[in-house]
């Protein structure tokens, strides 16, 4: 495929998904479980279309690193608890999803931190990781977080954390780590999680999504 029809192509499928507004789980290799938290993102969906008046699609698609369906989607969350594989031609087409618009949240379900690093510094080799300072958009654009990402569930004792990778100035990639977003989007009788803690994790969902769809 020539340069000139890859852009088209990655244009004419941003542009349709932008107004059908689909999102998707990214289902990758290595053993991790990626379809964990399956009530997650139907009830982020749900909270972001009643709150945010989005027109989500209420079951989100399932997408592959490797494949052009991925530029379909302005918005892709990832998340699982063990390893991840991304092969050379998979890093090459999710980074040029990312830099040509798209929008990467992976959220530790807790045991992919030591997995996940190593292959987001292949994927941006000549970029850090770096954390998103409270007063960055995402955590206020709707939602206020003064204090940054909110702690869902207790893992390691340590506080939560939101690091993100930057192409000219917009954020493509955000990490979301010792908090467990995910678990809190899912559906009270899962985590029997407080309703005010539930709440939290998806107001900062609904924050995420906003960000995404707007930058």
């Amino acid at each position: 495929m020539s340069r000139l029809a890859f852009v088209i192509l990655i244009f004419v499928s941003l542009s349709c998904k932008l107004s059908a507004q689909e999102i998707a789980v990214l289902k990758y290799n290595g053993g991790g479980d990626w379809y964990a938290n399956p009530t997650a993102l139907p009830n982020l969906i749900k909270f972001c279309n009643k709150y945010l008046q989005t027109s989500l699609d209420e079951k989100p698609e399932t997408v592959a690193p490797g494949s052009t369906d991925i530029f379909q989607y302005p918005f892709i969350h990832m998340t699982g608890h063990g390893n991840v594989i991304f092969s050379e031609a998979e890093m090459k087409n999710l980074r040029e999803y990312l830099v040509s618009g798209g929008f990467l949240h992976i959220d530790d379900n807790y045991g992919m931190d030591e997995y996940i690093r190593p292959l987001l510094k292949e994927l941006f080799p000549n970029q850090s990781l770096q954390e998103i300072p409270v007063d960055h958009e995402i955590f206020k654009n709707h939602y206020k977080f003064p204090n940054g990402l909110p702690k869902i569930h207790e893992h390691d004792a340590q506080r939560p954390q939101a690091f993100g990778i930057f192409t000219n100035s917009r954020l493509v990639l955000l990490y979301t780590v010792e908090s467990d977003l995910g678990d809190g989007w899912e559906s009270q009788e899962v985590h029997n999680d407080p309703e005010e803690v539930r709440v939290k994790a998806l107001q900062m969902g609904a924050n995420i999504i906003k960000y995404a769809f707007e930058n």
